[in-house]
């Protein structure tokens, strides 16, 4: 991996302060953002003085670094509109401040010169403990945190984001312009918001902001408010050359089990069971017993008189050290360490964990884990977790932060007949993180597709640079938990880490083409759908085949509530249909070929298509049981059709087992088929939404 460009910052907060207003105001300058014309008074005949010195109505407000909120407080005062009028405005707000907080510091009033009114904007920042800085935009003014119309992206932005930003709050025709009202200055709201993400980046100390309101106007701006927050201590950490990890580490040839068991209670037990079919060498360490399960014991790892690729570890966490010791005089490469007990345990267990990282440095040992469930290599018989039976050989890749979360995926995929090509426990990575992992998926031949269920990213800049490099060969997706506040504490509770803000997840994962879904059932029909050659269409544009009227109006429906575009048929096109459909078909899209389609109806529809393909990016075709197509007959047109076009095709066989010879055909030929008609399109309204950003990808 290389260094990324971006350093990744880490803040220790020592003093953390906020700014006073005018000194917001004298940053924002510097920056060319437009502020009103401001002075700081200390009595109430300044204030008159400098209200009729920049012309009436002027605002009156407090500053205190304890008074947040000012309006909550009394502490702001507008349309003030003479010198008289300034003098008793200054007492009162002073009196409204010292009774909403006697504690507070009061430095002053900030007089300023009342802006006009125009269309009420916040933009704002804050850094995020994995990502760093992120940037806000949307509807400002008082009803910010009831409106929740909010937008936002990972620095750096290019002017594109920043303008696809502007495009995609829901009050956007506010902007543009609205039932006649004329359109407001977008150009200069976009080198604004190009100035602050500026002023953000080139500020390490500043480590949250908002201006709110930003008044919006016909022509040109003002931000009317300005908070922002900084640290007196900031820490850049260079980022360091990260050598990948052999392949061959995840593909031993000798495996041994330390704390193997005899005893079906115990987790080496377990561990060695579901090693039992391993195709190399298997070795029980067991000073104990000098048979475990049919295989000879060791006392030691010392004591195997053979090479050790990878050992796995099962004993208590205390005598983990030892043994990684142990594994390092023997040159041990991988360890995978079950054992729990560590830095999700608080402090004396990070102190436990750190201990076992400096031993492994020292004999450049790599460790899986440890509080993980393992590594599973299904097509090379590899499992060195506790499963209740291992799963099958596939192409998807599953990376997970919860050893339980496999336990059930495991066991759900037996009866999905889903298989994969590696099941990875992560735990708490103490060494080997998910980096290391996607890396190694990458470039393993047999994974088509990665899931990854995700509580915390520690170096969020370097996960995007991995993950992003990643996704350009090979679909990822995510499940990211933590989105409530319970979420984020369990989260924390259960790996000993902080799970960040979900939002700049989500917006992460986009930006690095990582598809986000909500459930494992859709982590797995994504996983499906993309492990196609193919994997993304070029564009929204879609036609639907089906011969199902029914099914044809559902289409319709999903496609406009998952941000699919159902594109006009021109006329030429339906020309050329006609000369085969019946008289009676819908001459619309999508394609109704009616009940009675058969294989050649489905056919002379395909190459209609296949020789106006410029005119779409992807086709949905849907199936249902009936006399005259069976399923083979349509699977064979499909995979014709399939052949003979560079766009992507999307199959739906609603039914039962009657369908199930044509699902193995395209199977066979990686063409996913779905077998429920909402979720097909609302996989695809999730991949639209990675791709080109659509406002309803839906829940999936």
């Amino acid at each position: 991996m290389t260094g990324s460009p971006y350093p990744r910052i880490e803040v220790n907060v020592v003093t953390q302060k906020m700014l006073s207003e005018a000194e917001g105001y004298d940053i924002l300058r510097k920056y060319e953002i437009p502020v009103p014309e401001y002075q700081i008074v200390k009595n109430g005949e300044d204030a008159a003085t400098a209200a009729e010195k920049m012309g009436c109505p002027v605002v009156m407000k407090i500053i205190s670094p304890q008074i947040v909120h000012k309006s909550d407080a009394g502490g702001v005062m507008v349309g003030i509109g003479s010198k008289k009028a300034a003098l008793g405005a200054f007492t009162k707000i002073i009196d409204n401040a010292k009774a909403y907080n006697a504690e507070a510091v009061i430095d002053g009033v900030m007089v300023e010169q009342q802006a006009e009114p125009g269309l009420e904007l916040i933009i704002g920042g804050r850094t995020d403990p994995a990502f760093g800085k992120v940037i806000t935009f949307g509807m400002g003014g008082t009803m910010v945190e009831l409106m929740k119309d909010i937008t936002l992206r990972i620095l750096p932005v290019t002017e594109e984001e920043i303008r696809q930003m502007v495009h995609e709050i829901n009050a956007y025709p506010l902007i543009a312009g609205y039932r006649g009202s004329k359109p407001r200055d977008e150009d200069t709201l976009v080198r604004i918001i190009g100035n602050v993400c500026r002023f953000f980046e080139e500020n390490e100390h500043i480590i949250e902001f908002d201006i709110n309101p930003l008044r919006l106007y016909e022509s040109g701006a003002c931000a009317v408010d300005a908070r922002v927050i900084v640290v007196d201590t900031v820490r850049v950490v260079e980022k360091k050359e990260r050598a990948p990890v052999p392949i061959e580490y995840f593909t031993p040839r000798s495996i041994a089990v330390v704390g193997a068991s005899q005893d079906s209670s115990k987790m080496g037990y377990a561990v060695m069971h579901n090693l039992l079919h391993f195709p190399g060498q298997l070795y029980p360490v067991n000073n104990k017993r000098g048979e475990i399960q049919g295989l000879k014991a060791y006392p030691t790892i010392s004591a195997i008189p053979a090479p050790v690729d990878m050992a796995v570890i099962t004993v208590p966490a205390l005598h983990v050290p030892a043994v990684v010791e142990e594994c390092g005089a023997k040159g041990v490469p991988m360890v995978v360490i079950i054992t729990a007990g560590f830095k999700e345990m608080g402090a004396q267990g990070k102190a436990l964990e750190d201990r076992v990282v400096a031993i492994a440095k020292g004999h450049g040992i790599r460790i899986i884990g440890p509080n993980c469930l393992g590594l599973i290599v299904p097509p090379r018989g590899i499992d060195t977790t506790y499963v209740r039976q291992s799963p099958k050989p596939g192409n998807i890749a599953f990376l997970s932060q919860s050893g339980a979360i496999i336990n059930t995926v495991v066991d759900w995929s037996l009866a999905q007949n889903i298989g994969f090509s590696n099941v990875i426990s992560v735990g708490n990575q103490c060494d080997l993180d998910f980096l290391d992992y996607l890396q190694y998926v990458e470039k393993d031949p047999k994974t088509k597709a990665i899931i990854m269920y995700i509580e915390q990213i520690n170096d969020g800049k370097a996960f995007m640079e991995v993950v992003s490099k990643v996704a350009q060969s090979k679909p990822v997706i995510a499940i990211k938990s933590g989105s409530s506040r319970r979420g984020s504490a369990a989260a924390s509770s259960h790996t000993g880490s902080l799970s960040g803000s979900y939002d700049v997840y989500m917006e992460a994962f986009r930006k690095s083409g990582v598809i986000a879904v909500h459930t494992l059932t859709g982590a797995f029909l994504a996983a499906r759908m993309l492990a196609h050659p193919k994997r993304y269409p070029k564009g929204k544009r879609a036609v639907v085949i089906t011969n199902a009227g029914g099914f044809a109006v559902l289409s319709s429906d999903y496609s406009e509530r998952y941000g699919i575009d159902i594109i006009d048929l021109p006329k030429d096109v339906i020309e050329e249909l006609n000369e085969f459909l019946p008289e009676f078909w819908n001459k619309g899209n999508p394609i109704d070929l009616l009940g009675d389609a058969t294989e050649k109806r489905f056919e002379k529809t395909f190459d209609v298509l296949i020789k106006h393909g410029d005119l779409w990016d992807m086709a949905f075709i849907v199936d249902f049981p009936n006399l005259v197509l069976t399923s083979e007959q349509l699977a064979r047109q499909i995979l014709r059709f399939s052949e003979k076009t560079e766009n992507r095709l999307i199959v739906t066989m609603l039914g039962g087992d009657s369908l199930n010879v044509g699902r193995e055909m395209l199977k066979e030929h990686d063409i996913p088929s779905f077998d429920e008609l909402d979720y097909t399109f609302r996989v695809m309204g999730r991949v639209l939404w990675q791709k080109f950003r659509v406002k309803a990808p839906g829940l999936l």
